[in-house]
């Protein structure tokens, strides 16, 4: 009994040696005020705390554990393990960890939070968080399983859906969007790259927005001081496509729709791509483009070809152009009509009962831009 009254009276800090501990003291506890810096808690600096539930202090200047939650009205220089939460009102200068989200002030080091990192002020470090990292500057990385928000960042973002920074040094990286105001980097994005000035590249799966950048990888680019256009063109199996060409200096997109002369049945055509601008003058320039296209009838056929073109383009004004060129071709079909398409291969692979015809041809394009 004499040892249970002395535990209790310990925990709840109303012994006198509790009364009388100086900065810097080992600190056990259940949830404050059980602990041994009792009602004085929030006044300690501790050098290593330790507690079951939850604890409060000034500062830290060693490790931290709490079962729930670790809550310092100051600093922190050290490390703080919480199974949910770590709340520091100023800097940490060590590393933070917690099953559920960490808020802070800003420092030096890494945070790593089951959920969230939340920093109101800069970081030299890493943010890893579940689903969200969100600071004010940071000099390092951001890490969320969903989004990441920073207003400058000298390092990368790296997002499952989201990354929101206004200057970015490095590179951002989502499986959805990333949007910045200057990007001195790339952005790679699963659907949409937003930013004002990109001194890189932009990869998206669909879309880049940019007043300049001269470097868009997409299927639409819609670049301020690039080039768009509406083009015409025809192949040597007669499918006759109307595109949009959209992108920067150098690199575009391209994406249309058109139909094909030619056959009787699979005559509805769609076509995506890349394209590159080369030895560009006032007259003349080189477009190389790279196309995926398809004719169906919207049944049961198939027909794909991934072509290769090199397509010499003349300006006539300065919002029109006309080009031709060869173009190296690779078919896949399931119809007696897509193979006999084409009559000349270089080398073709003849289906089977459960395999489609392949084939290998030379070809050519033609056609007119408008650029607007």
């Amino acid at each position: 009994m004499r040892k249970l009254i002395t535990s209790i009276l310990l925990l709840a800090g109303l012994s006198a040696e509790a009364q009388n501990q100086i900065p810097g003291k080992i600190h056990f506890g259940l949830v404050y005020p059980l602990s041994t810096n009792g009602m004085r808690a929030p006044l300690d600096t501790n050098n290593f705390s330790i507690n079951l539930i939850g604890g409060v202090s000034a500062a830290e200047r060693g490790a931290a554990f709490a079962g729930l939650s670790n809550v310092v009205r100051n600093d922190v220089k050290g490390t703080m393990f919480a199974g949910f939460s770590n709340h520091v009102k100023r800097t940490v200068n060590g590393a933070l960890f917690a099953g559920f989200a960490n808020t802070y002030g800003g420092g030096k080091g890494p945070a790593f939070g089951g959920f969230a990192n939340v920093a109101s002020g800069d970081v030299k470090g890493a943010q890893f968080a579940g689903f969200a990292n969100i600071a004010k500057e940071v000099n390092g990385t951001q890490v969320g399983g969903f989004i990441n928000v920073a207003k400058n960042i000298k390092g990368a973002q790296f997002a499952g859906f989201t990354n929101v920074a206004k200057n970015v040094s490095v590179s951002q990286v989502a499986g959805f969007a990333n949007a910045a105001k200057d990007v001195k980097g790339s952005q790679f994005a699963g659907f949409i790259n937003i930013a004002r000035k990109v001194k890189g590249v932009q990869v998206a799966g669909f879309m880049n927005i940019a007043d300049s950048s001269d470097c868009p990888i997409g299927i639409i680019n819609i670049i301020k001081h690039g080039e768009k256009s509406i083009g015409l063109t025809v192949d040597e199996n007669q499918t006759t496509m109307l595109s949009f060409r959209s992108g920067g200096k150098i690199l575009y997109g391209i994406i249309g729709a058109g139909y094909n002369f030619k056959n009787d049945d699979a005559v509805y055509a769609a076509e995506a791509g890349l394209g590159a601008h080369f030895f560009t003058s006032n007259r003349f320039r080189l477009n190389a483009e790279l196309i995926a296209s398809t004719l169906t009838d919207f049944e049961d056929g198939d027909y794909f070809k991934s072509s290769f073109r090199l397509m010499p383009a003349l300006k006539l004004t300065s919002f029109l152009e006309i080009f031709a060129g060869p173009s190296l071709n690779f078919i896949t079909t399931n119809t007696a009509e897509g193979e006999k398409l084409t009559k000349k291969y270089l080398k073709k692979w003849p289906g089977d009962w459960d395999e489609d015809f392949r084939g290998l041809y030379l070809g050519y394009t033609g056609g007119i831009h408008v650029k607007f």
